[in-house]
C-alpha cells in the first residue's frame, strides 16, 4: 500500500508516518501544496496513492482545498469512484461542522487527535484495507 501523510504540525505528522509505515511505503509532507505537487507526481509516474491522511486545518490551502481538488481531478481523469485514493481527514475538531464539510468534500473517514495505532488501524480495516496490529 502507498500512503501520503499531510500535516503541518511536525509531532502529529511524524506519530501518523510511523502509525503508517508499519501499514505500506509512507510519505509525509507538511503543506497542502506538497501534497498536490505529491499527489499530481505519483499519478503522472502512474504509481498513485492507495490512502491518504489529510489534516483538515493547514495554513494557506487546508485539508478539505485539498480534497477538493484531488477530487475533481479524479473527476476529470474519469477515474471510477472504486478506485479512487481512499483518504482519511484527521482534526483536532470533532465538532459536527468540521466533519459534515470534510465528508460532503468526499473524504472516506475521519479520525479525530489524539489518534493512536489502534484507532488507525480500526479505520483502515473498515475502508477494506487488510492490516494487522503491530
Amino acid at each position: 500500500m502507498k500512503i501520503l501523510v499531510v500535516d503541518d504540525e511536525m509531532v502529529s505528522r511524524e506519530k501518523m508516518k510511523m502509525i503508517m509505515g508499519h501499514f505500506g511505503e509512507c510519505d509525509a509532507v507538511e503543506s497542502g501544496a506538497d501534497a498536490m505537487e505529491k499527489f499530481v507526481s505519483a499519478w503522472n509516474s502512474w504509481s498513485p496513492y492507495d490512502l491518504i491522511s489529510l489534516d483538515v486545518q493547514m495554513p494557506e490551502m487546508d485539508g478539505v482545498e485539498v480534497l477538493n481538488r484531488i477530487r475533481g481531478m479524479e473527476r476529470e481523469k474519469n477515474v471510477p469512484e472504486n478506485k479512487r485514493v481512499k483518504v482519511v481527514m484527521v482534526t483536532a475538531r470533532s465538532d459536527k461542522d468540521t466533519i459534515m464539510t470534510s465528508i460532503q468534500a468526499g473524504c472516506n473517514d475521519y479520525v479525530v487527535k489524539p489518534f493512536d495505532k489502534t484507532i488507525v488501524a480500526k479505520k483502515l480495516t473498515k475502508l477494506g484495507f487488510h492490516v494487522h496490529l503491530f
